[in-house]
């Protein structure tokens, strides 16, 4: 079955508020065919480099709140930087990949986007990103806070003691 293609324009309502012009920016640079896909249950986000004359490929899975998107977005956009500028030569997430994911988030964060919270955790992580912001406990569990979830459902730490 074929993708269904959407304006670029629509891009903007996975995205916080005012971050639009920034990723569009990087796209556009680097010629990204961007998908955004069904939940996919074993990863976020997978980045493709160009092979036999297609563009980079990223592809973002569309249930992810805002901010767990660009995260997920900046982390994919990483690996292509990383990939332009060392081709296949280095590890996927290993010091290279962790200096450019580091200074993309550094962009990001010197606006205001990120609910304090998560401004913080992403903070603390800039010196040694995880692999995936599953793989960073306290990320994860304060992006959970910003998911629309069914109202009927608590998570474990939100259950008070005794109970």
């Amino acid at each position: 079955m074929a993708n269904n293609e959407a304006p670029i324009s629509k891009l903007q309502q996975f995205l916080p508020p005012d971050t639009y012009d920034e990723v569009l920016h990087y796209l556009q640079r680097y010629k990204v065919e961007l998908t955004v896909t069904k939940e996919r249950k074993s990863i976020l986000g997978d980045y493709r480099h160009p092979l036999h004359g297609k563009s980079h490929r990223i592809s973002i899975n569309g249930n992810l709140n805002t901010y767990s998107f660009l995260i997920t977005l900046l982390h994919e956009l990483a690996h292509l930087l990383q990939f332009e500028q060392y081709g296949n030569s280095v590890a996927a997430h290993g010091k290279e990949w962790k200096t450019i994911f580091s200074q993309l988030l550094e962009r990001f964060l010197s606006a205001p986007i990120f609910p304090e919270d998560i401004r913080s955790a992403l903070q603390r992580s800039l010196r040694n990103p995880a692999a995936s912001s599953c793989a960073d406990d306290v990320l994860l569990r304060i992006l959970k806070k910003y998911d629309r979830r069914n109202p009927k459902l608590i998570l474990i730490e939100e259950v008070p003691d005794q109970s």
